[in-house]
């Protein structure tokens, strides 16, 4: 309680002082080590697992969980100890708590908020949702396959619907999501080089991550809470994983900081246009501009930007170039736009 307390003064500082969000805590993703280390240190209610994805803490939980799970079958990935591509979802959801995504949009309740228990995620937030598909629904599918098996139902806030909880819930109501995940969490050993065995595994992880991506239109209905621009901003946000996704982006504890250090650190308002925004850094307001300018550049052009992306990205070889492209996009603010254009251009030519 004292550290959740600490955490809550750090948390209005960071607010009052700059708009850059906290997604570290003593070299790990915020509050790591108040999480559960074993899947018996969650609720349990006669028999049952029943974890509180509305809790901070407890979704947090199932990501080191399914890290610790899955890293026995990640030698391929790398050499060090976060080569785990799951990495990536604990660091975003810390960045969604303290830039203030998981707290509740609509102003009825405290949830979330400052006033209220910081560590209370939102039914009614739009980012809170469309993290439940990528967080309780695996959980629930590795809780059946990779670990020991367990029975396992999320907990869900009174009056609250349109969450499955269950196994049983979530396959019916999202197979495809529940199928995807479950080829990624049996891989196994395979004879292929490190570097094929790798982008295959990245290919796996991406093609759930983008199953449960689609599935969360079922969260749509929630922006209607948000301001035009952070809609934009989510929408631009969605449309990015269809780059990284098809670039198999190796989203390691290392790389996802990188990435989503230069997040906006708040809500953004109305009025806020990057890369002008005064209150965020140059960081911030590059990464906005550009994911805003891959969404409208692909829309103006039908759709064909992501399909001429895709198309690109059709070997080991050209995905690797890809990776490399997209860091050199949205980290470094002198790559020019029109060097990403006609560099996928040629790329699309040679496969």
């Amino acid at each position: 309680m004292l550290r959740l307390t600490a955490l809550s003064i750090v948390l209005a500082l960071a607010v009052s002082l700059t708009s850059a969000a906290v997604i570290l805590e003593n070299g790990m993703p915020i509050l790591w080590a108040q999480t559960a280390s074993q899947v018996t240190e969650l609720p349990i209610q006669n028999g049952i697992v029943t974890p509180d994805p509305w809790h901070f803490l407890n979704r947090m939980s199932l990501y080191r969980l399914m890290i610790a799970a899955t890293d026995p079958f990640m030698g391929s990935m790398g050499p060090t100890a976060t080569e785990n591509p799951m990495w990536g979802l604990p660091l975003q959801l810390g960045w969604m708590l303290t830039s203030g995504r998981l707290a509740d949009p609509t102003g009825t309740t405290t949830c979330g908020h400052q006033t209220g228990d910081t560590m209370c995620i939102s039914p009614e937030s739009w980012w809170g949702c469309v993290n439940y598909f990528a967080s309780a629904i695996p959980f629930l599918m590795i809780a059946i396959t990779v670990t020991v098996s367990y029975q396992v139902q999320m907990q869900v806030p009174a009056g609250v619907e349109g969450y499955c909880t269950t196994y049983a819930s979530c396959a019916a109501q999202y197979p495809d999501v529940i199928s995807k995940w479950d080829a990624f969490f049996q891989v196994s050993d395979s004879p292929l080089p490190d570097n094929e065995k790798k982008d295959s595994l990245l290919g796996l992880y991406w093609v759930a991550q983008m199953a449960s991506t689609y599935a969360s239109a079922a969260c749509n209905a929630r922006q209607s809470y948000y301001s035009s621009a952070e809609v934009s901003f989510a929408n631009s946000w969605l449309n990015s994983a269809e780059y990284i996704a098809a670039a198999h982006f190796q989203s390691n504890f290392e790389k996802s900081v990188a990435f989503i250090t230069p997040l906006p650190g708040r809500i953004l308002q109305e009025g806020d246009s990057a890369p002008n925004i005064a209150d965020m850094t140059q960081e911030e307001n590059h990464t906005l501009y550009i994911f805003s300018w891959m969404k409208n550049i692909n829309s103006l052009l039908g759709g064909t930007l992501v399909r001429m992306w895709r198309s690109a990205m059709c070997s080991v070889t050209t995905r690797e170039k890809g990776r490399e492209m997209l860091e050199q996009l949205l980290l470094n603010p002198s790559y020019a736009t029109s060097s990403f254009l006609s560099i996928v251009t040629g790329m699309t030519t040679s496969c």
